[in-house]
């Protein structure tokens, strides 16, 4: 039996209705705007009414493991609860989810993200800017029609279509506390570049930004730099760069006049004709390395450059707590239509921010990192034990038990130690065929 199915056991002894857990991190009044979203509104007391649907939505991101019906069961998500007497039908939650829609989801993600991930911390600042990230990863759908024709998916080498549609995750991170600030989803086929660009009015003034090299774009740098009050960005040089030589700060650090090409001035007329970056090149595990920045000289070393831009892989850490300790593993989603695809997803990152923002809490408590917290011991303990310690004691003493739960992370801090440098590799696709590994090798 796994570990959430003995936490979610509990529930035969205590009544999980009130959902404190949500509701200690997100506002009522937060949740009563997200649901004049809905465009399914109505007077009508439904056994499952929105707010509850909601608070499963979550619950499907929490223990990804149990069916959706289970999950309401488990959590006694009903208006007058679930009795023995009284069990809700599968159908009923299918039908709540999508009179709820993806909107007040999405909505509610968004208002979270914007709060919590512009929260300041001790040691969440690098030389007094915020440090975030912008990356994009895949998440893949069940291969039905309707899923096929919308999302889309890429193609094999021999021309014929990936076995499962997939949907595109673009995200804005505080590498620091890991709490998403804003994210866009689309098809397979809209590029990371075109979905960063709708929500790069959401960096914060006074931050720098890393990029993966797939970024690099004038229009979106510059940007980037231009839309705020001292916003900085920092990208890997690509390969192939004309540039001119401008001043040169140091050995490897140096000041570029770059020419905007003809296509982004087109797709953008107010882009000017040259734009000027600074280069810098560092050493790293005995390979050069280059990036691009908007950061001057006279306040940032290029060695300060070069160690920021190591917590790049920050994000990416993010993406796998997402994907192995929230998802459990499971590669594929579980939603069937789109509406509650786009629904599922936004309700997986708002859960996701849920957890991030309730360590990052945890570690101010010890004067930690938030990114020094192990995230999946802390997602089943935060986000199970949490629930039940906040539903089986009375609201009053909630803050009381918030800090004795804060103060049960305390072991799950992780020592931090170099990332293993391993060599990228092509994976091979899975077979439906056994595989003899002990077969004679082909002469």
């Amino acid at each position: 039996m796994s570990f959430q199915q003995h936490l979610l056991d509990l529930g035969d002894l205590f009544n999980f209705s009130d959902l404190s857990t949500f509701t200690q991190n997100i506002p009522v009044e937060w949740v009563e705007s997200a649901l004049h979203l809905s465009s399914q509104a109505t007077i009508r007391r439904r056994r499952l009414p929105a707010d509850q649907v909601l608070w499963l939505v979550l619950g499907m991101a929490l223990f990804r493991d149990e069916p959706v019906h289970e999950v309401a069961r488990r959590l006694n998500i009903c208006a007058q609860g679930l009795a023995s007497d009284h069990l809700l039908a599968r159908s009923g939650v299918s039908e709540a989810r999508k009179r709820l829609g993806a909107d007040p989801v999405e909505w509610l993600f968004r208002k979270t993200g914007n709060q919590w991930g512009c929260e300041r911390h001790d040691g969440d600042t690098w030389q007094d800017l915020r440090v975030l990230a912008v990356d994009g990863a895949l998440l893949r759908t069940p291969d039905t029609p309707e899923l096929r024709e919308h999302f889309s998916s890429g193609n094999t080498a021999t021309d014929r279509q990936t076995p499962y549609p997939m949907m595109r995750l673009v995200a804005l991170m505080n590498v620091r506390s890991h709490v998403i600030l804003d994210a866009q989803l689309g098809p397979y086929r809209r590029s990371e570049m075109r979905l960063a660009d709708e929500f790069l009015q959401q960096i914060p003034d006074h931050s720098v930004t890393l990029f993966d090299k797939a970024f690099w774009s004038a229009d979106l740098l510059l940007s980037v730099a231009t839309a705020g009050e001292n916003r900085h960005w920092l990208i890997p040089a690509r390969r192939g760069l004309v540039s001119e030589e401008l001043v040169r700060y140091g050995k490897q650090d140096r000041l570029l006049r770059m020419k905007v090409s003809a296509q982004a001035r087109k797709r953008n007329p107010e882009l000017p004709t040259h734009w000027e970056v600074r280069e810098v090149s560092y050493e790293r595990q005995g390979k050069l390395k280059t990036v691009l920045t908007s950061l001057p000289a006279d306040r940032y070393s290029a060695k300060a450059l070069a160690d920021l831009y190591q917590e790049r892989w920050e994000i990416e850490l993010g993406f796998r707590d997402i994907k192995s300790s929230l998802q459990q593993n499971a590669v594929t989603l579980r939603s069937k239509k789109v509406e509650l695809i786009y629904q599922e997803v936004w309700g997986l990152l708002l859960s996701y921010n849920v957890i991030r923002r309730e360590a990052s809490q945890a570690a101010v408590a010890f004067g930690r990192s938030a990114s020094e917290i192990r995230f999946k011991p802390v997602a089943h303990y935060i986000a199970v034990q949490l629930i039940v310690m906040a539903a089986a004691n009375p609201i009053s003493a909630t803050g009381r038990r918030l800090t004795e739960l804060r103060a049960g992370i305390g072991g799950l801090f992780l020592d931090r130690r170099p990332r293993p440098t391993r060599p990228r590799t092509v994976k091979i696709s899975k077979t439906r065929y056994p595989v003899n590994r002990k077969a004679a090798p082909l002469k």
